[in-house]
């Protein structure tokens, strides 16, 4: 019976997070208003760790600019952002736990809180094709509304997507002998219980305390 090998995105497969990084580039590009948007991310990344995010509010100041530019645009943006911001950040280690999954015939997804527009490149130089990120809503024109549809994955949101994209398969957990889930984050707490093999990479506080409560194994990519 083949496994299931799931990775949290953000500080887990890389060693920074996304979701913060693109208003970075964003700032640097000069593209947004950099005091507004410097304080607003620095709050909801802060809001993340202490795991009181307004998911609604967030993603409303997240997603905004993307409406702004044409898919086009955004692709070339992309590419430029993964370059400065992302590729300095992924360690031989991540890639060797990807591979290591890979090679022992296990199906491979990515349950990150993150956009899918974000993240979506990101999981592709790791090979992996089986994304689950908030989806985000496009008009008629093809461009991105600054709204998103459906549940985001944040907290147990993960599990209702999983679950989702799992029921689109005609498969559930159960269809899988073993079910791994990598993450740095408290947030994703509520999967971590519910998969069968549990690992907490680069945790954070409350994170390392339940993982050495519970024997979970503990990476370190930093």
């Amino acid at each position: 019976m083949k496994n299931l090998a799931i990775f949290d995105l953000d500080n887990t497969l890389i060693n920074t997070d996304s979701d913060h990084s693109w208003p970075q580039y964003l700032m640097k590009k000069g593209l947004v208003d950099i005091e507004h948007t410097q304080k607003q991310n620095d709050k909801f990344y802060q809001d993340y760790q202490n795991g009181c995010l307004n998911i609604d509010e967030f993603l409303k100041f997240h997603l905004e600019p993307l409406s702004r530019f044409s898919q086009e645009e955004l692709a070339k943006m992309h590419q430029e952002f993964v370059a400065e911001f992302i590729a300095p950040h992924i360690s031989m280690m991540a890639k060797m736990l990807v591979q290591s999954h890979r090679d022992a015939g296990d199906e491979l997804l990515v349950i990150s809180s993150t956009n899918e527009f974000i993240i979506t490149p990101i999981c592709h130089l790791f090979g992996i094709t089986n994304i689950i990120g908030t989806q985000l809503e496009t008009g008629a024109d093809g461009r991105y509304t600054g709204n998103y549809t459906g549940t985001p994955s944040l907290k147990e949101g993960k599990i209702t997507r999983l679950n989702e994209w799992l029921a689109a398969r005609g498969e559930t957990l159960q269809s899988y002998g073993k079910t791994y889930f990598y993450s740095d984050s408290k947030n994703d707490l509520p999967l971590l219980r519910l998969v069968s093999d549990p690992v907490a990479v680069n945790p954070d506080e409350t994170l390392q305390q339940e993982a050495a409560e519970k024997g979970w194994p503990v990476l370190n990519f930093r």
